[in-house]
């Protein structure tokens, strides 16, 4: 898949099956997550991989979260949250790994981290893999953070499933002119 290609055509798929990246398809995404913008080459990312048993674990995880936040959570709603991580045969959490430095304040790491996801996500995604990067209120709760070995430093920027999507969508042109404007710099 040419360059320009993948940067028009790819689309998040909520609905992923097995099977889920092979060994040699990650190897190729963690080397376009290493391409991420960097300054000062502090890496400031680091990836956990969940896929089997962890996927349940990460769900048990999540329903005591919310539990913990509402403890009048139906039995119905503890269920959707304990299967929310099998929606794929795997996750991988891309965390901020921040580290104190004078010329790269915390806000450029995060983005660095960002971009390291979605490095991931369109190496998924150019191997025919089918890629969601999800978020909410997870990614920021404590018990979850500690469940997963993110530090206090640290902060989750995604949850990134990853399978074969059941789905392939097609996307529709994007009219520029709803996001891009010609600057006008006023000196004050």
């Amino acid at each position: 898949m040419q360059a320009i290609e993948l940067l028009h055509n790819r689309v998040s798929s909520p609905q992923l099956t097995a099977p889920g990246p092979s060994v040699e398809q990650l190897q190729v995404m963690y080397q376009a997550a290493a391409r991420a913008p960097d300054h000062a080459c502090l890496r400031p990312w680091r990836l956990i991989v969940l896929e089997g048993e962890q996927l349940k674990k990460l769900g048990e995880v999540f329903v005591a979260a919310n539990v913990a936040k509402n403890p009048e959570l139906s039995e119905v709603q503890q269920q959707k949250i304990l299967h929310k991580p099998l929606r794929a045969p795997m996750i991988i959490t891309v965390v901020a790994s921040i580290t104190e430095h004078v010329k790269v304040p915390e806000i450029e790491q995060i983005i660095s981290a960002g971009c390291a996801a979605h490095a991931l996500e369109l190496a998924a995604f150019a191997q025919g893999l089918g890629a969601m990067w999800r978020s909410g209120g997870m990614m920021f709760d404590p018990s979850v953070k500690a469940s997963l070995g993110v530090a206090e430093r640290e902060q989750i920027v995604g949850f990134l499933y990853l399978g074969t999507a059941k789905k392939v969508r097609t996307v529709q042109s994007v009219d520029s002119t709803e996001f891009v404007s010609q600057g006008n710099v006023s000196v004050l």
